[in-house]
């Protein structure tokens, strides 16, 4: 015969393993998700006269602020997402940084390859809006901070 404390005790075994799943999912999605804007923050720094061309070609006023601000972005960003430190408000600053970036870089979209730059910037910005509704989760620097 199964007891209610049985029944309860299954429940809550259920129940926590399941927050760990959900847990660890969103941490791995999180570091997934920084895995681009640091790469890309970091190979700004490995040729940053070329970037500067490459601001400037768009139209972009001051672009060496820009490149600035766009390797401070995707570094800071992406190190402080994976670290779920601010997470709501980092993932919307990344969200907003690769939308711009999307209608700045990559608008002409009858060129294929741009076409498939635009739509992976609007995607990720998809994936870090999801990130601002739910939070970093368990295993983040917020968690501790409540």
């Amino acid at each position: 015969m199964t007891t209610s404390a049985n029944i309860a005790q299954s429940a809550t075994s259920e129940h926590s393993h399941s927050n760990v799943t959900q847990a660890s999912a969103s941490l791995i999605g999180r570091i997934l998700l920084s895995a681009i804007f640091i790469l890309s923050g970091f190979s700004k720094l490995a040729a940053p006269a070329m970037m500067v061309g490459y601001i400037s070609s768009v139209g972009l006023p001051f672009p060496q602020l820009a490149l600035a601000l766009a390797i401070i972005v995707e570094i800071g960003g992406g190190l402080a997402l994976i670290a779920g430190y601010r997470t709501r408000t980092v993932a919307a600053v990344l969200a907003l940084f690769s939308v711009f970036t999307a209608l700045a870089f990559h608008s002409a979209l009858a060129d294929q390859n741009q076409f498939i730059h635009f739509f992976k910037n609007i995607a990720m910005a998809g994936g870090l809006l999801q990130v601002v509704a739910f939070g970093a989760g368990r295993f983040s620097l917020d968690a501790r901070r409540r």
